[in-house]
This record gives C-alpha cells, structure tokens and sequence, in this order.
C-alpha cells in the first residue's frame, strides 16, 4: 500500500515539475539581452524586466541540475538557456562601483547596469552555486575556479573581514548570529564538494557552519530562533524573538543530509525533532492549515505585516525536510506530516490554469498577490523542491522493489 501511495505522489510530482519547467522556458527567457526575466504575471506576461542577480543565479544553477542529473530534460534548450544565463551573470553581476571586486549587485536593468546593491552575500552565494553547476556540464574549469574564488571571498566576509561588503559599524548595531548565513555557507559547502575530493577547508568551514546553525536551539530545545547573540545566547525585543518555521525547516534539511552523509545519528535525530517538528509544530495553522510566514516565540504580534500570510517557500522546504527524514529513517509518522503538507500545498498552491505556483496566499489560503514571478519568487524553491522530492521517491521506490 505504502509503495502505492509513493507511486502516485511522485506521478503527480513529476508531472507538476513538468509544468513548472514548462512555463519558464516559455516565457522568461530575454532572447535580446540574455538573463532571465524574472516578474512574470500569472499567465506569465513580464510586467518589469529588472533582473535579480541572485535569481539569475538560482536559474541558472536550476537549468544545470535538472540536466545533468535528469534524463528528460538532458535537452538542447536546458543546455543553452544555462549558458546563456551564466554568460549574463560572469558579464554583468558584480558591481563596478564597489572597492571590493567581487561584490555582487542585487539588482540590474534588462542589458545589465547594476540598480541596486544589497550589503549582504546572497548574490554572491547563488552566483557560486551558479557558476559550480553549469562548470560541471560544460566542464569550464575557469568557471569551477570563478565559483571557487567568490567562495573564498564570501568565507573572508563571513568569519574575517566584512569591511567589503560595505556596511558601517554603528555603536548600536550589536553582532548578531543570523541563521540564514550559516545554513546558505552549509549549502555552498555541499556544493562545491559533491562528487570531488573532499578540500580541507571546506571540511572545517562545515563544521563551523553546523555549529553556528546549532546555536539557534533555545528555549531548552522548544524553540528555533532565527536571529541569536555570536556566543549563542537570546537577543532582546523583537529580533531576539523571532522564528521562521520555513528556514528552520530548510536549515533541518541541510543539518539532515550532511549528518547522513557523515553517519552521525544524534545530528539526524537533532535535524528531526528540532529543526523539523519544533518548528512544523508551532508554525502549523490548526484553523486554516498551512505553515505561518513568522511567529514570536513569546506569542506577541510579529512586526513583520506578512507574518500570517501563508508563502509558497515554507512549504517547499517542508515537502523536501520530511520525505527526506522519511527516506532516511522511515518512520511512518514523517510520512505523514509529508502528506498533510503535501495535501495542503497542491490544493492552494499549484494554479492548473496556467502553471507554475502562486506564492502568496492570505491566513485563510486566497491567493493575494496572483504573479509568479518577482523580486523574491523566481525558478527555484518551486523546481528544486519537486525535483529533490522526485529523487527522493525514485529511491524510495527503487529500495521497496529491491527488497520485495
């Protein structure tokens, strides 16, 4: 029966990804300019041709993992759209006017002036799963050192020197351990490594990254906070408060597969019952179903306007956390909170109409805002998830034959 049930979600998965593929070849393609248009409408109509480096980044490294692990879409067109796209990105991505070389821009025109600069290192941190990716089909092994090289600036940003991302030091602005740094470093390092020799200090990088993700358990293992002091400890006001369930359960998944390729089972009994079901647990709307955007671990207002809304993204991140704890450890009840996440995202957010997912939906589950495209939703949390769930299903599947 179980086999059964596996067999139709992932039918459903691989057709869903289909469409979803399907709908950005289609229509965000900037054949003048290369790149990717990014602020597509609900039948996929672009209303602003800014591009977001950090999408750029996240299409680029999606097109190059489907083709290189997927058979069906091992295609000419993937291929060439991959291409394209990091010819964009190494030409026009890092910001001219910075002193620092590599720092990225957040935002360019349509022909690739920068816009916009944000004093962070998520576009440097797609541009290197980027750059690695595509290095890996089209075997460039400038591209591979090109990633490898913003690695190392990002690493000299995060634990040395944060001088060249440009943000001044304010005598209230106090340091703050945010969990989105180590976990995105997590990924990178995961990355880089896969399928290569293992490079010492990105062995040791991991390590930290773990230990600093770690650090976000509070409240005697009951709560996930996003933002913590450098030494662990709990912020004041409302910073100090806040939880995200969805990162929480993203960063389960990364804690998951790095203590499974490790072997260490009380890191993939912490990655489950702490950063998955705390946060699944407190973050789940038992009214209206659905993950909630923010929480205040003291149960206050969150200052966020959205913190109620229900994002495509969480969900995402949920879908992939608990059938990978279910592929590993098979437990009948991880299955289960799978299904219910599963249940309530194909019914609210996959639009059958004209494909791909809406992002944004009120507490109640109506669609807000009807784009598929923006600043913040591009070819990424949709595709990857179905294709990490996809994965996880063939295995699951293959091991329940294998075993019959």
């Amino acid at each position: 029966m179980t086999a059964e049930v596996l067999e139709q979600y992932r039918q459903k998965i691989q057709s869903e990804l289909d469409k979803v593929v399907d709908f950005w070849l289609k229509h965000s393609h900037d054949k003048q300019y290369g790149g990717f248009f990014t602020c597509l409408g609900k039948d996929g109509k672009v209303y602003d041709d800014l591009k977001y480096v950090w999408l750029q980044g996240r299409q680029v490294w999606m097109y190059s993992r489907l083709y290189r692990t997927m058979e069906r879409y091992r295609r000419p067109e993937i291929l060439e759209a991959a291409k394209l796209g990091g010819a964009f990105l190494q030409k026009f991505a890092r910001d001219e006017t910075s002193s620092c070389p590599d720092k990225c821009a957040f935002c360019l025109t349509r022909d690739g002036r920068a816009v916009k600069v944000q004093r962070t290192i998520f576009s440097e941190c797609f541009y290197v799963m980027a750059m690695d990716e595509l290095s890996r089909i089209t075997h460039d092994k400038e591209m591979q050192a090109d990633a490898e090289r913003m690695m190392d600036q990002l690493i000299n940003w995060v634990r040395f020197d944060s001088s060249g991302l440009g943000r001044p030091k304010l005598p209230g602005d106090r340091p703050v351990n945010s969990m989105a740094v180590p976990m995105m470093l997590l990924c990178l390092v995961d990355q880089l490594t896969e399928g290569r020799t293992e490079v010492e200090k990105l062995t040791e990088l991991s390590a930290w990254c773990v230990e600093q993700i770690l650090q976000h358990i509070q409240r005697d293992g009951k709560a996930i906070l996003e933002n913590v002091t450098l030494d662990g400890k709990e912020l004041p006001g409302c910073q100090g408060r806040l939880q995200n369930p969805g990162h929480a359960l993203e960063a389960g998944w990364f804690l998951l597969r790095y203590a499974h390729a490790k072997g260490d089972a009380q890191l993939q009994t912490i990655a489950v019952e702490k950063f998955m079901d705390v946060p699944f647990n407190t973050g789940w709307d038992t009214q209206h179903g659905g993950l909630f955007y923010f929480l205040d671990v003291d149960g206050h207002c969150p200052t966020q306007l959205e913190w109620n809304m229900k994002l495509w993204w969480p969900h995402c991140e949920a879908l992939i956390a608990y059938l990978m704890a279910y592929s590993y450890r098979k437990e009948p009840r991880l299955l289960d909170q799978f299904k219910q996440i599963y249940d309530y995202t194909f019914s609210h957010f996959s639009d059958e109409e004209h494909g791909e997912w809406f992002g944004y939906l009120s507490r109640q589950g109506d669609v807000v805002l009807d784009f598929k495209g923006g600043p913040f939703k591009g070819f990424f949390h949709v595709p990857r998830c179905l294709y990490m769930c996809e994965k996880l299903l063939d295995g699951l599947l293959e091991g329940q034959v294998s075993s019959s």
